[in-house]
């Protein structure tokens, strides 16, 4: 891993009045699996956000893949090749996989991993023996299967996934963890934001808590797991 993708230096993000996001500071190197942990309603889906460009009242820097994308609007920053997969999964109930994932299609990128159809076939094996089933006749874990397939076909340098384990059946979960530590051969660089800390620990390298909109605590997956204190903390409920 050379260099940072990602690094943001005092992010402070509002909605009208509310402050949400306080001073947060974070960074991904290129190839690196971050994760953001945190309870419910601590800030971490506005963090991914104000990334996106998505919540207009922020201040703060933001790099992406050495451009600064703070006041970039949401359509640029995508064709930068940071690809975003939000936690309601937002697929095409009444077009089929194989069209969902042409939505989806950008030109390859000089720098990542170039994604085709038959290579997320393999990447998702379920998705494959539903090439023509509409999005809407499809479980939730295979909705959010074909979510980050169709965000994938945008060759994405980065991809933010926001909560992709919540509500999902464990052997799903079990086969979400494998794409991600995939997509991680490719040299695809994952912030994923969890509840699940089981989940985070099998694919992440590092991990940033976040609690009431403030990061708490950053250090590898390993410390985290030693830390009792700050897990008991910020994470259990």
């Amino acid at each position: 891993m050379t260099g940072q993708m990602l690094t943001i230096e005092k992010l402070n993000s509002f909605y009208g009045r509310a402050h949400i996001l306080f001073d947060v500071a974070l960074e991904a190197a290129r190839g690196e699996v971050v994760a953001l942990l945190g309870r419910n309603g601590a800030g971490k889906s506005t963090t991914f956000r104000s990334i996106m460009g998505l919540v207009e009242s922020r201040r703060g820097h933001i790099a992406f893949a050495g451009q600064d994308i703070s006041r970039r609007p949401p359509h640029e920053i995508a064709r930068l090749g940071l690809g975003y997969v939000p936690e309601d999964r937002r697929i095409f109930t009444d077009l089929t996989v194989m069209e969902n994932l042409e939505v989806g299609r950008q030109p390859p990128r000089r720098e990542g991993a170039s994604w085709t159809p038959e290579r997320l076939f393999a990447l998702f094996p379920n998705l494959a023996e539903m090439r023509d089933r509409p999005g809407g006749r499809m479980s939730g874990g295979e909705q959010q299967m074909l979510t980050i397939a169709r965000t994938l076909m945008g060759n994405p340098a980065m991809i933010l996934l926001d909560e992709p384990s919540e509500g999902l059946a464990p052997r799903i979960i079990e086969m979400m963890a494998h794409a991600i530590l995939e997509l991680k051969k490719e040299g695809v660089t994952v912030i994923l934001s969890e509840q699940n800390l089981h989940f985070a620990s099998v694919v992440s390298d590092r991990a940033y808590v976040i609690e009431k909109g403030r990061i708490r605590y950053q250090g590898t997956m390993k410390e985290l797991a030693a830390d009792e204190d700050v897990r008991r903390a910020y994470l259990t409920l």
